[in-house]
């Protein structure tokens, strides 16, 4: 071991030949000194450059070298942001479009709602503007059930005993007679209908106060009148109202229209079938009557079941008809005929009337001067 300088050396150890670096700074100033001089010299080139901008084409040089790469380093982002945006916008127009349909759907099924509600209003008032005397009661109904077969019509109403129905109450629509209760629960109520084969019915035409019945022969079918004479006066289109026989139904009310007649030779009757006023396939709002019970012993006339018609049938004639314009003309020339008779009458009557004036007059005269000399 050797001390070469105050350095202890190994004997196995060689020395570095590279020679001893001093630092460069080792006797320079100190570091605080340097920040101050760097802080004063920034200080007036910022002072100078806002004075006299001398650095302004510097930067402007530098701005547009390094313009590029602010270029290329916001590029990532922009497409980031733009394929966000995108996403989000697409996600919101999904929900939007989800929403939308949702309402759509909502606002179709309440026009739905709507317009069927406007059909049962406008059935109702229908059903309610069904001209009825002052002795008569009625309550609105609802069909809830029916059987339509070829040999039995039957339906079932929403009323039952608790609302006073009973066996035999008549069951009218808008357009004319439906048919008659023939059981009675608490809740519901059984109607025959007039097509029923089983069901008949007095009836009266209102052009000539004719009274026949016409029975059902399905609902598939017209009604069928009962065998009448080849020369019955019955045309087709002439309405056919109640008569009030039996007590039952009340008079003057709508059942059928003329349909058909024919003439059967072998049997040298009239085959005459009407098709009923109201339409008994689809019904669905009905009227119980009450006060109708008419005393079986003591029916209406035929005028007077023409008069209870023909006041009914003012605002139920263009529904009853299965041709409104004959059969107003038909009625029209029957009223214009009456007219004219009455009005001939009433001329003859002012003509003989004018006559015995005329003949009157010069008697009278000489009489009264007669008078006034005596």
């Amino acid at each position: 071991m050797l001390i070469v300088q105050g350095i202890i050396i190994n004997e196995t150890t060689q020395l570095d030949n590279t020679p001893f670096m001093k630092p460069i700074f080792s006797r320079g100033p100190s570091l605080q000194l340097r920040l101050f001089f760097a802080i004063v010299i920034a200080i007036i080139l910022i002072v100078v450059d806002s004075r006299l901008g001398v650095f302004n084409k510097v930067r402007s040089y530098m701005d547009t070298a390094v313009s590029p790469f602010y270029f290329l380093a916001s590029g990532p982002r922009q497409l980031l942001d733009s394929l966000s945006e995108s996403l989000s916008k697409r996600s919101e127009l999904e929900l939007d479009n989800k929403d939308l349909r949702n309402k759509l759907f909502i606002q179709d099924s309440k026009l739905l709602l709507l317009g069927q509600l406007q059909q049962e209003n406008f059935r109702l008032r229908e059903l309610l503007a069904s001209p009825l005397l002052h002795k008569e009661h009625m309550m609105v109904s609802q069909v809830i059930s029916g059987s339509m077969d070829p040999y039995r019509a039957q339906i079932v109403l929403d009323k039952g005993a608790k609302d006073g129905v009973y066996e035999g109450q008549p069951v009218i629509s808008d357009r004319g007679v439906v048919g008659q209760v023939t059981a009675v629960n608490q809740l519901s109520s059984r109607i025959l209908l007039i097509c029923d084969p089983s069901h008949a019915l007095p009836v009266q035409v209102l052009r000539n106060d004719v009274r026949v019945i016409a029975g059902g022969t399905g609902c598939t079918d017209d009604l069928l009148l009962e065998p009448l004479p080849s020369d019955i006066d019955i045309r087709v289109g002439d309405v056919l109202v109640t008569s009030g026989l039996g007590g039952r139904f009340p008079e003057g009310y709508p059942v059928a229209v003329v349909s058909s007649v024919t003439i059967d030779n072998q049997r040298a009757h009239a085959v005459v079938r009407a098709r009923p006023s109201a339409e008994l396939r689809r019904l669905r709002y009905l009227l119980l009557l009450w006060g109708v019970d008419n005393n079986p012993s003591k029916p209406l006339p035929p005028e007077k079941v023409s008069e209870a018609a023909n006041e009914r049938l003012i605002p139920l004639l263009p529904k009853v008809s299965p041709n409104p314009s004959n059969e107003t003309q038909q009625l029209l020339a029957t009223k214009s005929d009456e007219a004219k008779d009455d009005s001939q009458a009433q001329t003859s009557h002012a003509q003989i009337s004018s006559t015995t004036k005329s003949v009157a007059k010069p008697i009278h005269k000489p009489s009264s001067s007669a008078t006034g000399n005596r």
